[in-house]
């Protein structure tokens, strides 16, 4: 569950009309995910922290990308996610010292153990997907696997029922694609119509769980959704409006950020068959292998704050009110972190990525997302070995994320 940084993010800078033809262009070049990795390359080589505009900046290098998010103080995530939320979304929008209790209070619902009770669940759930394709003899991998899968794990994690999976998923593609069947495509909506369409879902999610509370007030069952009513912080117990905010930040930021890794992942693992073969033959590699692809695609590339304080980062003075992005996707092919950081390798011995992030903020579902990751590339490769990408298909990368929108694999 890390915040993800999409073209609105960049454009949120820009003054009424743009910011003129070359830095429009700037901009959208890095909005492009279909081969970051030596434009990364390059933002690190010139010094750590990119300045293209007034009021924009990205912290490129491992040293200054930590400046900012390990800086709560400097560095706000305060009012940058509009999703349609009424509210702050908790624990994502809240910074110390608030966001302590709550994290306190969260962290253990993701813990490991929590994890292993709930395995034999994930890959119940990732068969159940796999069953309806796997004798056909190829798959839309996007639409088919890595878009409904994380939802449904989440509905098991919930207590919530299988049946509601495609309301999860038109609540949140409401959200994250509103107006649009891809990312790229909502990108093209009218802001009015874009911001019309996330308010009505917004509504619509906090009914949903709104619901869901009043029938667990009335018979408690041995869920997270229960327990959250009877929860204190401080002494004090969870109000209704605490618990529909967290509840809406569990829905929007830890069901794509699993999609757009799933994709990544069997996207260079269909390309890459030496590494495939790794994984299919010795599965006790998955594990280094989730760590390396996560270090390798970063699927959430950046994440967005505000300077609220003039300030240095990289030894460059910032401004306040300055919109600073923290590149992960670069700051995790930083040759002074990573040796040989352009290879991927399955037997790295330390591997300290960021890939979720860094600081107090760093992703809530960490636990979960890895779990996930590890679980269904031990599932596939135990049913489907060996594999390829749909002869003749190109694969497009949604602007501003690293998520592949129309995988197409064969076998």
């Amino acid at each position: 569950m890390t915040q993800q940084a999409t073209g609105e993010d960049l454009r949120a800078a820009a003054p009424e009309g743009g910011f003129g033809t070359e830095d429009d262009r700037a901009l959208e070049a890095m909005l492009d995910m279909a081969n970051p990795q030596p434009r990364y390359e390059r933002w690190i080589e010139d010094g750590g922290l990119l300045c293209p505009v007034d009021g924009f900046a990205m912290a490129t290098g491992r040293s200054a990308v930590d400046e900012v998010l390990r800086h709560p103080e400097l560095f706000t995530s305060k009012g940058i996610v509009q999703l349609g939320n009424i509210r702050p979304l908790i624990p994502l929008s809240i910074d110390p010292p608030d966001h302590l209790g709550y994290r306190k209070l969260l962290d253990p619902l993701f813990a490991p153990k929590r994890m292993d009770a709930i395995e034999d669940d994930v890959a119940a759930r990732a068969n159940r997907f796999i069953d309806t394709f796997v004798d056909r003899g190829g798959c839309h991998f996007t639409d088919e696997l890595a878009v409904p899968f994380p939802s449904a794990v989440f509905l098991g994690l919930m207590g919530l029922p299988w049946e509601d999976l495609g309301t999860f998923l038109r609540m949140k593609d409401g959200i994250i694609r509103p107006g649009g069947a891809t990312m790229m495509e909502a990108e093209n909506v009218d802001p009015e119509e874009r911001a019309r369409i996330q308010n009505e879902t917004a509504l619509e999610i906090y009914d949903y769980f709104n619901a869901i509370l009043d029938e667990r007030e009335r018979e408690p069952r041995d869920d997270i959704m229960s327990g959250f009513l009877n929860t204190e912080l401080d002494g004090s117990r969870l109000t209704r409006e605490d618990i529909l905010d967290i509840c809406f930040l569990f829905l929007i930021a830890g069901l794509d950020t699993v999609t757009d890794s799933l994709t990544c992942f069997f996207a260079f693992l269909a390309q890459n068959p030496e590494h495939r073969s790794q994984i299919a033959k010795d599965p006790s590699v998955i594990p280094a292998a989730v760590e390396e692809l996560l270090r390798w695609e970063s699927p959430v590339p950046g994440v967005p704050r505000m300077a609220v304080a003039d300030t240095e980062v990289a030894g460059c003075p910032v401004k306040a009110g300055t919109l600073m992005m923290a590149s992960i996707g670069a700051a995790n092919v930083d040759p002074a972190q990573f040796g040989d950081p352009m290879t991927v390798r399955f037997d790295r011995a330390s591997n300290p990525h960021i890939g979720f992030g860094g600081g107090v903020h760093r992703c809530l579902g960490s636990h979960l997302a890895r779990r996930e990751l590890r679980v269904m590339l031990r599932e596939w490769h135990k049913r489907i070995p060996d594999y390829s990408l749909k002869p003749g298909s190109e694969l497009h990368y949604a602007r501003g994320l690293r998520s592949v929108e129309n995988l197409e694999l064969v076998w």
